[in-house]
């Protein structure tokens, strides 16, 4: 008898109230840290699965890289054995837009540089020779292509654009001895050609600077 009045007191009460709650508490860590380690897991799957999907997609435009640098520009016109002499007078090119040949001592600048008015062949010719791409258009070119382009040109460094009235196409690309007439500013070969010839292996000299000339 004396035992279960022991047990019935209320320190007895508080001590099994006490011991309930605990029990409970743990279970409910116990719970707790299940969920923590399941969700746990799954941000590690996720990341390992997102991570495999980046890594396949950079090797996929690694791989688009290479092959538009490798595949020549389709309809594109090359031109080889350019001088590249220094002259302070006009030059008369046999192509329009010219791609090389002589030039003047200062070139256009041509880090990323979108110009309104016509710049001289002789310094934009520079420019190519320091390994930009020269994006030129007429009157006949729209108003969107020529809006993209810039788009394009004003976030490349190595690239100008300027305006060529007299040029027998609405848009043309130029690099130092390469020359491709597109139909628009989403003609895939515009990508292509950026990335071919932007500092590409045509560059009579890779690395020199497309600041410090000439702006207009």
């Amino acid at each position: 008898m004396a035992s279960a009045k022991k047990q019935n007191t209320p320190a007895a009460a508080r001590r099994a109230k006490l011991d309930e709650a605990r029990r409970k508490e743990r279970a409910r860590e116990r719970r707790n840290r299940i969920i923590t380690i399941a969700a746990s897991l799954a941000v590690i799957a996720g990341l390992v699965a997102g991570g495999g999907y980046l890594m396949s997609a950079a090797d996929k435009q690694d791989q688009a890289e290479e092959q538009a640098k490798s595949s020549p520009v389709r309809g594109e016109r090359s031109w080889d054995e350019l001088t590249q002499n220094h002259v302070q007078k006009k030059v008369d090119y046999p192509m329009n837009p010219p791609v090389g040949g002589d030039h003047n001592p200062v070139w256009m600048n041509c880090d990323a540089d979108v110009y309104t008015e016509p710049v001289p062949d002789e310094n934009a010719v520079h420019s190519l020779e320091h390994g930009a791409v020269w994006v030129t258009y007429n009157g006949k070119a729209k108003p969107a292509d020529i809006k993209k382009l810039a788009d394009r040109v004003a976030r490349t460094p190595y690239s100008l654009m300027s305006p060529v009235k007299d040029q027998g196409a609405p848009l043309i690309l130029s690099a130092w001895g390469e020359q491709v007439t597109v139909k628009s500013a989403t003609d895939a070969r515009v990508a292509q050609f950026f990335t071919k010839y932007v500092q590409g292996p045509q560059t009579p000299e890779p690395g020199a600077a497309c600041t410090g000339g000439i702006a207009q």
